[in-house]
């Protein structure tokens, strides 16, 4: 296995169990108490946030492993250059160099 892929799905790994988490908080019981609920409605929308931005996450690295099968993985997929090292570290489901992703 690649050192690319044991990254990918280590972090695929901590994003489901992250969202996992964020989905049981969302599926608690809410309390009786008005003023607690509406606290809990605030509290639930950042966690849905949370969730759609953990859940779209976990689609970019679907995809890079995906590119990494095929052997796509650290080419940029609009100018076919390498990624940096430096940048697929910081954002390793990226598809684009610096260059073109700016």
């Amino acid at each position: 296995m690649t050192e690319a892929r044991q990254q990918l799905l280590s972090l695929q790994l901590q994003l489901q169990t992250r969202l996992e988490k964020v989905r049981t908080d969302l599926t608690r019981l809410t309390s009786a108490d008005s003023q607690e609920q509406a606290q809990q409605r605030e509290n639930d929308e950042v966690l849905q946030e949370l969730e759609k931005h953990l859940s779209d996450e976990l689609d970019l690295v679907a995809f890079a492993l995906a590119r990494e099968a095929a052997g796509q993985y650290g080419h940029c997929s609009a100018c076919g250059d390498d990624i940096a090292k430096e940048r697929l570290n910081a954002v390793p489901y990226t598809i684009h160099c610096q260059r073109c992703a700016l």
